[in-house]
C-alpha cells in the first residue's frame, strides 16, 4: 500500500479566515469551464449547419453571466442535495437535533447530484431570462462539466475523504481519516483502501471530458441540441455506478441494502440521458459528421 501524501487541506489561513484546496477546486473548475466554452463559441467551424442559423446560441458575454448563476446553483444545490439525499436519511439526529448544521457547508458535505440539479435550474432560468434555447445552452455547460468534476475529485483526495473499501491492491492508500484509533489517539490499524476519488477523477473527469470533446470537435455534436447533454448524463451515471462498487459507505444503502444511494441517483440520471438521446436523434436536424 502507499502512504497518504501529507497535504494540508488548508492552503492559507489568516486568523479565522482559511483558503481550502476544495474551494479553490470549485473556483478553478468554473474558470476553466468558462474559458473552454468561450473557445468553443469562437470556433466557427463547430457551428456550420447548426439549427440556429449556423451560429452558437450564446455569446461569450452570456457565458460569463451564466457562470455566476451556475456557481450559485452548484453551491446551493450541492449542499441542499447532500442534506436531502444523505444528511436527513443517514444522519437524521445530527441535522434535526442541530438544524444550523444544514447550512454548515464548511464542515463538509456536498452532493454532485444536488449540484447538478442546481446547475440545471440555473441554466433553465438564465435561458428563459435571455431568450436562449435552454437545451443548446445546456450542451455547452455539459461539455465543460467534467473539468470541474476532475478538479473536485482531486480535492476530495487531498482532503482524505470519500475513500474506498479496504483492499490489498498495490495502489491502495492509508487514509488518516480511516484509521482505527485507541481512546488516546494511538493508531491501532489503518489498512489500505481504494483511492475511489482518483477513480472518479479519471473516469468522470478525464475520460468523460475527452469523449465529449471528441464528439464536439470531430463530429459536430453541438449542431444536434441535447446530444452532448445525453452523453454527459449517461457517461457520468455509468462511471459513478462502477465506482460505487469500490466506495466505502456501505451504510448508505437503500431498498433493503440492495444498492447505494449514489447508485440509485445515477440510475435516475440514465433515464434523463435516455430522454435527451431521443430528443437529439429523433428531431429533425443535420446529420452528424466532421465539421
Amino acid at each position: 500500500m502507499l502512504p497518504f501524501p501529507d497535504i494540508d487541506p488548508v492552503l492559507i489561513k489568516i486568523g479565522p479566515f482559511a483558503i481550502r484546496w476544495y474551494a479553490l477546486a470549485y473556483i478553478a473548475g468554473l474558470l476553466a469551464a468558462w474559458w473552454y466554452i468561450v473557445r468553443l463559441i469562437r470556433t466557427d467551424r463547430l457551428w456550420t449547419g447548426s439549427p440556429f442559423g449556423g451560429k452558437p446560441q450564446a455569446t461569450p458575454d452570456h457565458i460569463g453571466d451564466l457562470f455566476v448563476w451556475a456557481a450559485v446553483g452548484v453551491i446551493l444545490g450541492g449542499r441542499i442535495g447532500y442534506v436531502l439525499f444523505y444528511g436527513l436519511v443517514y444522519e437524521t439526529d445530527r441535522f434535526l437535533g442541530e438544524p444550523w448544521r444544514i447550512v454548515a457547508a464548511w464542515e463538509g458535505g456536498m452532493s454532485f447530484h444536488g449540484g447538478a440539479i442546481g446547475v440545471v435550474l440555473a441554466v433553465i432560468l438564465f435561458a428563459r431570462r435571455n431568450r436562449l434555447d435552454m437545451v443548446a445552452l445546456g450542451d455547452l455547460v455539459a461539455v465543460a462539466a467534467p473539468i470541474g468534476l476532475f478538479l473536485g475529485r482531486i480535492a476530495n483526495f487531498v482532503n482524505g475523504e470519500l475513500y474506498g473499501k479496504i483492499t490489498d491492491v498495490p495502489w491502495s492508500f492509508q487514509f488518516p481519516a480511516a484509521a482505527i484509533r485507541a481512546p488516546d489517539g494511538t493508531v491501532l490499524s489503518n489498512p489500505g483502501r481504494h483511492p475511489s476519488q482518483l477513480y472518479e477523477a479519471f473516469l468522470e473527469g478525464l475520460v468523460l471530458f475527452l469523449v465529449l470533446h471528441f464528439m464536439v470537435t470531430r463530429f459536430g455534436a453541438l449542431r444536434r441540441p441535447g446530444l452532448v447533454i445525453a452523453v454527459f448524463w449517461i457517461g457520468y451515471a455509468l462511471f459513478r455506478i462502477f465506482v460505487e462498487v469500490f466506495f466505502r459507505d456501505s451504510g448508505q444503502l437503500v431498498f433493503g441494502g440492495l444498492i447505494t444511494m449514489g447508485t440509485l441517483l445515477s440510475v435516475m440520471m440514465l433515464g434523463v440521458g435516455a430522454f435527451f438521446t431521443w430528443y437529439a436523434l429523433y428531431r429533425k436536424g443535420p446529420a452528424l459528421q466532421a465539421p
